[in-house]
């Protein structure tokens, strides 16, 4: 096969395709080809019909291009730290955090922003431009999550209402659900039951932790806000799921977490993982209740799923 790329000067062998890298990295595609198209971060070999093929040191560069973003570079920071010699691959270049301005802080100013002013063109143009210049999930833990509870805040505060709340919610949740039912096909890995406990009626961070999910190829079925417990054992059996994944956030009914769930953990044959703010308040109710709780990092919590699912 080699042979038909030869005039891409390609290495004879650890050459992988993009979606690969987006596994091996947690950087999707979109991503990855804005990097190479507007900061000519990574130039992938060409198949003759234009797919993109990586080496695994691509790979170890991109590798490093996170740790940079997770280190509070911005993606053209980056490309100054890649340039300079002091900063090739083996090196530990000197990063200098507190005279970098905090661009996320500047992201989130301008979704403010435009939430106040209700700019439905606006606000999708700063969410893509975040979404195509970094991983999904520096976006949703950088980005998303802190502007959601800034929000929530602005409302307690009296310097926002409940309406701006109610507009960026209803947005990103548009987006996210149009995004999971385009990606939710064609994977591989264990399927997820995804619910919000009886009476959360917020669904993003679920809808949030399924897209991270997808990127781990694991495959979910959602049903999304206020389910009843009751109503989910069929939909185990039916479904086929390898583990159900609830939600809840510090108004769910502590009665949900004593008097139910302790009732639907032990009526089905599968881990039951509980994600979330209550995760974190009530770690030691859950667990008796027969639940597992999940960290609020998602990366931390598919591990954490992946434990258990994987046989040893």
């Amino acid at each position: 096969m080699h042979n038909n790329l030869n005039h891409c000067s390609l290495p004879d062998q650890g050459l992988v395709p993009i979606r690969t890298v987006s596994s091996l990295t947690g950087v999707n595609s979109v991503t990855l080809r804005a990097w190479e198209r507007r900061y000519d971060l990574i130039k992938p070999a060409r198949t003759p019909k234009g797919h993109r093929l990586y080496t695994m040191a691509d790979v170890d560069m991109i590798h490093q291009v996170v740790s940079l973003l997770n280190n509070g570079m911005s993606i053209g920071q980056v490309r100054q730290v890649l340039d300079n010699p002091q900063a090739q691959p083996g090196a530990t270049p000197e990063i200098h955090i507190e005279e970098n301005p905090d661009f996320w802080q500047g992201y989130c100013h301008r979704l403010l922003q435009a939430v106040a002013a209700f700019d439905d063109g606006v606000l999708n143009d700063i969410y893509s431009e975040a979404l195509s210049l970094y991983p999904v999930d520096m976006v949703t833990h950088q980005l998303i999550i802190p502007l959601l509870r800034e929000l929530g805040e602005r409302w307690t505060r009296g310097s926002g209402s409940i309406a701006e709340e109610h507009f960026f919610s209803l947005f990103l949740r548009n987006k996210l659900g149009a995004r999971f039912h385009h990606l939710n096909r064609n994977h591989k890995g264990p399927k997820l039951l995804g619910a919000c406990l009886p009476g959360e009626q917020h669904e993003i961070g679920l809808l949030l932790f399924a897209l991270a999910a997808l990127d781990q190829d694991y495959s979910l079925v959602l049903l999304g806000p206020n389910t009843p417990l009751t109503e989910l054992p069929p939909v185990v059996e039916r479904a086929g799921v390898h583990a159900v994944v609830l939600s809840g956030s510090d108004e769910t009914a502590l009665g949900v977490i004593e008097e139910y769930l302790p009732r639907f953990c032990q009526g089905v044959t599968v881990p039951v993982f509980v994600g979330g703010r209550i995760a974190d308040g009530c770690a030691g109710m859950l667990a008796d209740a027969g639940a597992i709780p999940l960290t609020e990092d998602f990366g931390l919590a598919l591990h954490q799923i992946d434990a258990i699912l994987t046989p040893r």
